[in-house]
């Protein structure tokens, strides 16, 4: 019963493209909860009288909910299974993005975000314990890619979509958008089956289920893959949080056209997740996550350089975030696989310390980006080469 490959009863083993839509989607909860809204930040700190910096905390203060609130739903579904958490999770979203849009200070938006971010969080932790109920080793990583390549759609819109949200009914509208997509998501989730039957669940009280942590922490290899994604995470964020300021106000791009110039890195992780779901069987997951940061760190050397001399202008930091982020489909789905594949009875657990330190690592890279804001784009690519450089040690 501990094999995944046992549970085989559900269509969910038939892994139908409804089922990955729906996977898919609670995947990309933290891609949609901060894109969409990205090209509206200038206009919110104007609108709530705040600096770039503050309101730049908007996205780390995501990241703290984001990253304690998986902490706390993994244990829990590995107790009591994987969909009523996430339909609790996703209440707490929507009430959350209901405040986000009636928030009238930078302080408000900033705590409403928190709350939104708990919710949302179970989304994404519960999604990749639920691949891991049902796969194992190189297919679990094959599965995830194939999940990266679908969510990769709602940050390659979600920019746009918010560009235009805002250019029509302002930056509020885009609270209440993503209060119409945590409803529809929730009446999805309800055509899913239960992926960890009672058999499978732990039965030992919660509190214990959660001391599991300490065990998790001692595995070394655990560890190394969530340092990837850690380091990788702090650089991403880092970048997502900049990147509207060095871009809209540094090199006066419009929020559309800073839309598809974000888009396109989104367009470079749907090819890199496909090609990896093509090769991992073949080449082994580790292989493709060491070329992936490999390739990442070439790049952030490149942008810390531009961001430093102001070589290239505009391309010369676009250019190397495209190659910085399209790594992503080399990375993610192969070290969140690694770093489940020794623990399949307690995939939640596992999937959410991993989840914890990949998001603590956006923690740490956006606020980093706030604290040592210039008005120029040097703390982006400062913060950006070291998210590069320590994934690729890690790997």
């Amino acid at each position: 019963m501990s094999d995944p490959a046992s549970y085989r009863g559900g269509t969910e083993q038939r892994h139908g493209w409804r089922v990955l839509a729906i996977l898919s989607t609670l995947m990309g909860f933290a891609s949609i909860s901060t894109d969409l809204f990205l090209p509206a930040i200038p206009t919110i700190a104007t609108a709530l009288h705040a600096g770039a910096g503050a309101i730049e905390l908007t996205i780390s203060s995501y990241l703290i909910g984001f990253s304690l609130g998986q902490l706390l739903w993994g244990p829990i579904s590995d107790r009591y299974g994987r969909r009523w958490p996430v339909a609790a999770g996703l209440a707490l979203f929507l009430i959350g993005s209901l405040g986000c849009a009636l928030s009238g200070s930078a302080v408000a938006l900033i705590g409403w975000r928190i709350v939104q971010a708990v919710g949302a969080s179970a989304s994404v932790v519960l999604a990749r314990a639920m691949v891991r109920d049902l796969y194992a080793g190189n297919r679990a990583a094959q599965t995830m890619s194939t999940l990266m390549a679908i969510m990769a759609i709602a940050p390659l819109l979600g920019p746009i979509v918010g560009g235009e949200i805002l250019a029509f009914a302002g930056w509020r509208a885009i609270f209440a958008t993503l209060v119409v997509v945590g409803l529809l998501t929730l009446a999805a989730l309800f055509t899913l089956n239960e992926t960890l039957p009672p058999g499978r669940r732990i039965r030992e009280p919660l509190t214990r289920t959660l001391a599991a942590y300490g065990q998790l922490l001692r595995d070394r290899r655990l560890l190394a893959y969530a340092g990837v994604g850690g380091f990788f995470y702090g650089g991403t964020f880092g970048y997502i949080a900049a990147s509207p300021f060095a871009y809209i106000t540094l090199h006066h791009v419009a929020p559309q056209l800073y839309g598809l110039l974000f888009g396109a890195g989104i367009v470079g992780i749907m090819a890199t997740s496909t090609l990896n779901g093509r090769l991992v069987m073949r080449i082994g997951s580790d292989r493709l996550l060491l070329l992936g940061a490999g390739a990442a760190a070439l790049a952030t050397m490149a942008l810390a350089v531009a961001a430093w001399t102001g070589w290239g202008g505009l391309a010369g930091l676009a250019a190397p975030m495209f190659v910085f982020v399209a790594s992503t489909g080399f990375i993610g789905a192969n070290a969140a696989a690694g770093a489940l594949s020794g623990f399949p009875e307690r995939a939640g657990a596992a999937s959410a310390l991993f989840g914890a330190i990949q998001y603590g690592g956006g923690i740490i890279g956006s606020a980093l980006v706030g604290v040592f804001a210039d008005d120029t784009a040097w703390p982006m690519g400062f913060v950006v080469a070291i998210g590069g450089l320590g994934a690729f040690l890690c790997a």
